[in-house]
């Protein structure tokens, strides 16, 4: 299961005059655990951020759902409530998400989020929209659940048939092997040891 995380990152970004500064810009991403999330983060801004940064910070971030346009890379964050009845004690309770949603302005915002969600079935509100500092969004990746190291049987059984040294385990025939020029050995040592003695 991926959850998301705010990952801040520092570094020395050029401006539009020229001039460089120091900043920190959070970047929202999908990973599985907080060691993943920055593992990842170093694989998606090393393309794209010149020299060296450093992650300052991560955390976890509840996102229900994002609503992403080709118009806008600014995001706006919707706290979205709804009244929704508890399973054990049966009484109405409000439920609290938040949503992040690209726009150009506050009433696009709004418009699009209320655009998105209108197949909810329960009525819903929207007490707060704000300006989301996030600078851009890693969605889920298969990648993220591939290992690197991992080889396909075809290849693991080319370098077998090459020659490399294979180690097996106790019980396997390259042992019986092993044992059998032990016993030959000792029998060897057994002959010469009785001709001395006779």
């Amino acid at each position: 299961m991926n959850n998301w995380f705010t990952v801040k990152v520092k570094y020395t970004k050029q401006l539009d005059n020229g001039a460089l500064k120091r900043v920190s810009e959070p970047y929202l991403l999908a990973a599985v655990t907080f060691t993943d999330a920055e593992a990842r983060i170093y694989e998606e801004l090393g393309a794209v951020i010149r020299g060296e940064f450093n992650v300052v910070g991560i955390a976890r971030t509840e996102i229900h759902d994002i609503f992403a346009y080709d118009d806008s890379d600014v995001w706006y964050k919707c706290k979205v409530r709804y009244e929704n009845v508890d399973a054990d004690s049966e009484k109405p309770r409000k439920v609290n998400q938040n949503f992040l949603v690209a726009a150009n302005s506050v009433k696009q915002a709004f418009e699009r989020i209320e655009e998105s969600l209108s197949t909810l079935l329960v009525d819903f509100e929207i007490p707060t929209i704000t300006v989301s500092p996030i600078v851009e969004i890693f969605p889920y990746s298969e990648d993220l659940d591939r290992e690197i190291d991992r080889r396909p049987i075809e290849e693991e059984e080319q370098v077998i048939e090459s020659g490399t040294p294979v180690f097996s385990a106790s019980g396997s025939s390259e042992d019986e092997d092993d044992d059998e020029m032990e016993e030959e050995e000792e029998g060897e040592i057994e002959d010469k040891y009785t001709e001395e003695g006779e």
